[in-house]
């Protein structure tokens, strides 16, 4: 998707840095205006966030709604949710933060799920990084509890992991 996305836009930085800023974000376009989901978005927080004018935005969306390519893709385009990541601590939920070699490999999910299962901890949350849309895609996964340290040399034997942490 990002390959499309950047070759349409190729010839305008700042536009892609726009549209970069709205699928990052899952925003979508639809009658000229950005939203995140239902929640219609000021064009000026936009603006902020991709460091760019105003008119930029205004020039970006346009040209979203004008290639029915993009078009499809930034109308469809909805926020995944809320993450727990970041307050996972404070809730004493457990964390592990997977990098694949390469995120394209099959089954790293899987196994990863299954180290857990193993040990009696269930997953409340999982959240894989598209690797088309991040530089280094992460697969993270937030458990009910606190993940034991000796499970890191496990998850490092799953083939494709190049990197574990636990928090």
């Amino acid at each position: 998707m990002w390959k499309r996305i950047s070759e349409c836009l190729k010839d305008y930085p700042e536009r892609l840095s726009v549209a970069r800023v709205l699928v990052k974000n899952g925003l979508c376009i639809r009658d000229g205006r950005v939203y995140c989901n239902e929640i219609p978005i000021p064009i000026v927080g936009i603006s902020r966030a991709a460091g760019v004018d105003r008119r930029t935005v205004m020039k970006t969306i346009e040209t979203i709604e004008s290639n029915q390519e993009l078009r499809r893709i930034f109308e469809g385009i909805r926020s995944a949710g809320t993450s727990l990541k970041e307050i996972a601590r404070h809730l004493n939920l457990g964390v592990v933060e997977i990098t694949p070699e390469d995120a394209r490999l099959p089954g790293i999910l899987a196994r990863s799920a299954s180290l857990l299962a193993d040990r009696n901890i269930s997953i409340r949350q999982a959240i894989v990084d598209d690797p088309e849309l991040s530089p280094e895609p992460k697969l993270t996964l937030i458990a009910e509890r606190k993940i034991p340290g000796d499970l890191i040399p496990e998850f490092l034997k799953i083939k494709g992991v190049s990197k574990v942490s636990v928090y």
